[in-house]
Formats: C-alpha cells, sequence, structure tokens
C-alpha cells in the first residue's frame, strides 16, 4: 500500500503537475500565435457594445442557451455536472486551508457534516452526468458520432468520481488527514499520513489519485481542452 500511494499520490501526482502546466503553456502559446482572421467571425446578433459582447460571451460559456434549445435533456445534465464539478472543486480547497469562516459558524462537527453532504450530492450528481453521457454515447444516435477519446474522457471521470465517492461514503479519514497529506505535496516535503495508509480508503485515494493524474496529463492534449478556450471563441463569435 505504502509503494502504491507513494506512486499514485506523491510521484505521480507531481509529474502530472508538469505536464499538466507544460501542456497548458503549449497551448495558451498556440492560441496567442495564431493569427488574427482578417474576417469578421461574429454571428448575428451581435451586441453593440463591448459590455454587451463580454456578458453574451459569458452567458454563451456558462449557460450555453444554445444547447438547451437544440438538447435540453443533455443540456440539464451536463449542467448538472459543472455546477456539481464547481461545488467539489470549491470544496477541495479545504485541502490547502479550511475555510475561514464556516467552521466557526457551525462549528467542527457542524463543518464535517455540511461537507460530507454537500461532497455527497456533488459526487452523485457528476456520476449521473457521466453515466447519462456514456450510455447516450453507447446506446443512443450518437454512437456513430463516438471515437475512441471520448470514451476514454468518460472513463477517467467515471474513475475519479467512483473512487472519490467511495471515500466520502465508505471512508473515515477526516479533511484534516487528508490536508496534511496534500500540504506535504505543496511544500515538497512529501508524506503519507499513517492514518491514510492503513485506513480503508488508502487504496481507494491512491486510485482516485492514479485517475486525476492520468486525466490531467490527458487534459491539454484532448477536446476537453476547449473548456479553457470557449471565452475567447464566444467572444470571437460576438465580435
Amino acid at each position: 500500500m505504502d509503494a502504491y500511494l507513494q506512486i499514485t499520490s506523491v510521484i505521480g501526482v507531481y509529474v502530472a503537475g508538469v505536464v499538466f502546466v507544460a501542456g497548458m503553456a503549449l497551448r495558451v502559446y498556440q492560441w496567442v500565435t495564431t493569427p488574427k482572421s482578417p474576417v469578421a467571425l461574429g454571428m448575428f446578433p451581435k451586441p453593440a457594445t463591448r459590455t454587451g459582447r463580454i456578458v453574451k460571451m459569458l452567458k454563451d460559456t456558462l449557460i450555453a442557451p444554445q444547447s438547451a434549445q437544440i438538447e435540453p435533456r443533455m443540456w440539464l445534465f451536463a449542467m448538472a455536472f459543472h455546477v456539481a464539478a464547481l461545488a467539489a472543486f470549491v470544496g477541495h480547497l479545504r485541502l490547502v486551508q479550511e475555510f475561514p469562516i464556516l467552521p466557526g459558524i457551525l462549528g467542527e462537527e457542524g463543518m464535517n457534516s455540511f461537507a460530507g453532504w454537500a461532497g455527497g450530492i456533488a459526487g452523485v450528481l457528476m456520476m449521473v452526468a457521466v453515466l447519462y453521457w456514456l450510455a447516450r454515447r453507447t446506446f443512443g444516435p450518437f454512437k456513430q458520432l463516438s471515437v475512441p477519446e471520448d470514451y476514454l474522457l468518460l472513463a477517467l471521470l467515471l474513475g475519479i468520481i467512483i473512487m472519490g465517492n467511495h471515500m466520502r461514503f465508505v471512508g473515515h479519514v477526516h479533511a484534516e488527514t487528508y490536508r496534511e497529506w496534500f500540504q506535504s505535496l505543496l511544500l515538497f516535503r512529501p508524506a503519507i499520513p499513517t492514518e491514510i495508509a492503513n485506513s480503508n480508503v488508502g487504496w481507494s485515494l491512491g486510485t482516485h489519485m492514479l485517475f486525476v493524474n492520468l486525466f490531467l496529463i490527458y487534459f491539454p492534449f484532448s477536446k476537453l481542452v476547449h473548456t479553457i478556450g470557449s471565452f475567447s471563441a464566444n467572444l470571437v463569435r460576438s465580435e
């Protein structure tokens, strides 16, 4: 177990971080150095002001009203996934630093209970959404349009979520212990707390991080990188 955690939750994290940052830097460089089209690419109706264009860009990127009109069911699952993923990301910030206000209001037990419920709901919503996308590409008409990369990305996401849910619903390790591990990585003094290594979630943390590392390594070179470039793309559409 110790060797598995060292590989997936220490060495793998550093490798994935370096590849992700370098890959995204390359992507940004490619976007910045791409010659701008001499032809206006905006789509009607176009806002008349810069503020209007920015507002339209944010609405098209964050709400995607066109997708809601074309395929409402897919849009609903996508919105549920993204809102839940955002909530999970915010919750994971506790690994860096405990929130300064909520523990004082809720108390330690109340904070742990709130985090447990919020994280559990987010995990279930994300899992349902990914399973829906997987079924949509496997059994529906979109199967003909699906490529191996689609299934690979969904498999990585599903692995991350399932292992995260296992730690949430089955594990008994508190956030403070996970924070101790993560902060040791940030300080470049990596250490796996004994409580994690000897717990019933040691293997699920390792597997969770294995999927996370693979996802981060592949992300800059996958189609999911559009989540970063969609802001500038939607701004161009309104110019």
